[in-house]
This record gives C-alpha cells, sequence and structure tokens, in this order.
C-alpha cells in the first residue's frame, strides 16, 4: 500500500491562496509522475495539473494562470499553490502518483472557498 499524505486543505475567502502539499515515498516520487485531482459533490474526478518527470507540466484550462504545481526531490513532495481562489474551486482535492497503468491516490483534503 503507497501512502501519499496531504495536506493543506482549508477554508478560504474568494480571492484567496492556499498551498497543498503531498508527499510521498521516495522510490514513488522520484520515478512516477505527481498530479493533483478534484472532486466536487456530484462531479467527476478531474484532473487539476500534473508534473511529469520528463515531460510539460499540464494545468486544467479552469486554473491556468491561477494554479502552480512543483516538486521537491529533495523533499519529495510536490505541491500546488492555488491563487485567486473562486467558489468554483471548492472540492477535495487529491494527490495521485501515476505510472503506465498504476495510480496511487492520497486521502483528499477538503478546499472551500467561500465568504
Amino acid at each position: 500500500q503507497v501512502q501519499l499524505v496531504e495536506s493543506g486543505g482549508g477554508l478560504v475567502q474568494p480571492e484567496g491562496s492556499l498551498i497543498l502539499s503531498c508527499t510521498a515515498p521516495g522510490d514513488i516520487f522520484s520515478r512516477y509522475t505527481m498530479g493533483w485531482y478534484r472532486q466536487a459533490p456530484g462531479s467527476q474526478r478531474e484532473l487539476v495539473a500534473d508534473i511529469p518527470i520528463y515531460l510539460p507540466i499540464n494545468y486544467a484550462d479552469s486554473v491556468k494562470g491561477r494554479f502552480t504545481i512543483s516538486r521537491d526531490n529533495a523533499k519529495n513532495t510536490v505541491y500546488l499553490r492555488m491563487n485567486s481562489l473562486k467558489p468554483d474551486d471548492t472540492a477535495v482535492y487529491y494527490c495521485d502518483a501515476r505510472r503506465g497503468g498504476v495510480a496511487h491516490w492520497g486521502q483528499g483534503t477538503q478546499v472551500t472557498v467561500s465568504s
């Protein structure tokens, strides 16, 4: 069982910022594409951003220019910096480690954007 440990969710006002972090075991982090997905109530889980080892970073159109994904190889940690948050960003955010047909998920962290 691969454990991805997430932190950083919470309640934030519109136009506020949050940083999510996810730490993975070293052998996973060094070989897998790391990403963030989110799932709002009544909606399917969707990709927010991912950061492969060698390929370009991907962002969902809805978060381009507001969110930034990065990875710290020394800490085996991937971050998602979220700026200019909107109520539509409210969701459970999941960390994902993916390689080929194999995916590992974190437990999820709630992000609520509300005044």
